[in-house]
């Protein structure tokens, strides 16, 4: 029994039509038959029922599917992670993050790692906050910056930096630092904000911000990409409320004003990790603290 039978047995058993199954495995239906049936043969199980029309798996091949599909991916996470500790310093990690830091701590974060490992190649993904933890427990990312901390014992955080968040309008707006006395001024005022039904940690912050706040903001626009809410409010169509981090964006024509409200950055890993780039990779980022680097600016 080879890997390569299961695999093509965990194909067949998703298509459950030989012609489709050999198509996505680029072997002949003739070749993926002699195969799904060596491997019948020599666990000794019947994995399919078949007819000149119709292939169905059995129930011990419905189990095997199943746990297989399991044992293959672990086998596929164990080989990615093996490549990339034998390709040592020069090799690959991945590193997700939230859009927020892409201003301020990613930019400094990036040239600290070009200076200490230079020939270390790294693939940066922006997923929605909530994913960072299955992208780490499947492998997809080594580093996951994360707006709060990764509850699962299979993952070590380390909290990075604090700093506040911050109402957002465009400088033509009647809000200042000065006029502004508490959020409830703002409750007729059209909000460009993330959805507040959304189960992210920054959606959670803000409905609790609303919520002591004693109203529910008038929301015209949903998104949670910063880059796009500021060039909105930019042009007036709303106000919004974002993390610090995203003034050092630069768009023209808008103002941030400190709210009474902090929002944290963690980095995340997984525990188990024998990776010895990644754990430098992981102390490198430990020493950069990009809020107060910029606020002393």
């Amino acid at each position: 029994m080879t890997t390569q039978q299961i695999k093509y047995f965990l194909v067949l058993a998703g298509e459950l039509h030989f012609w489709k199954a050999s198509e996505k495995v680029y072997v002949s239906q003739s070749t993926l038959s002699r195969q799904i049936q060596s491997l019948e043969q020599e666990i000794g199980i019947k994995l399919f029922e078949r007819d000149k029309r119709n292939v169905k798996l059995t129930d011990a091949g419905k189990f095997l599917q199943e746990k297989w599909t399991v044992a293959i991916n672990e086998l596929d996470h164990i080989q990615k992670q093996a490549k990339k500790i034998d390709q040592g310093t020069s090799g690959f990690i991945s590193i997700s993050y939230p859009g927020s830091i892409a201003f301020s701590y990613l930019p400094l974060f990036l040239n600290v790692i070009n200076e200490d490992l230079p020939d270390l190649k790294l693939e940066l993904t922006e997923p929605t906050d909530e994913r960072h933890e299955k992208l780490l427990l499947n492998y997809e990312t080594d580093i996951a910056f994360n707006r709060d901390v990764i509850n699962n014992i299979h993952i070590s955080s380390f909290k990075i930096n604090t700093e506040p968040i911050c109402l957002v309008t465009s400088e033509k707006h009647w809000l200042t630092e000065k006029t502004i006395i508490n959020l409830k001024d703002l409750k007729d005022e059209n909000f460009i904000i993330a959805g507040l039904h959304k189960t992210t940690y920054f959606s959670s912050l803000l409905r609790n911000l609303f919520l002591k706040n004693e109203f529910e903001p008038k929301t015209v626009i949903e998104s949670d990409f910063g880059g796009m809410i500021l060039n909105l409010v930019a042009q007036e169509l709303g106000i919004s409320i974002l993390p610090y981090s995203y003034k050092f964006s630069n768009v023209p024509g808008v103002q941030f004003i400190e709210l009474n409200e902090k929002i944290d950055l963690f980095i995340n890993w997984r525990k188990t990790d024998p990776n010895k780039t990644t754990q430098k990779v992981i102390e490198l980022a430990k020493t950069i603290n990009s809020y107060k680097k910029y606020k002393s600016k």
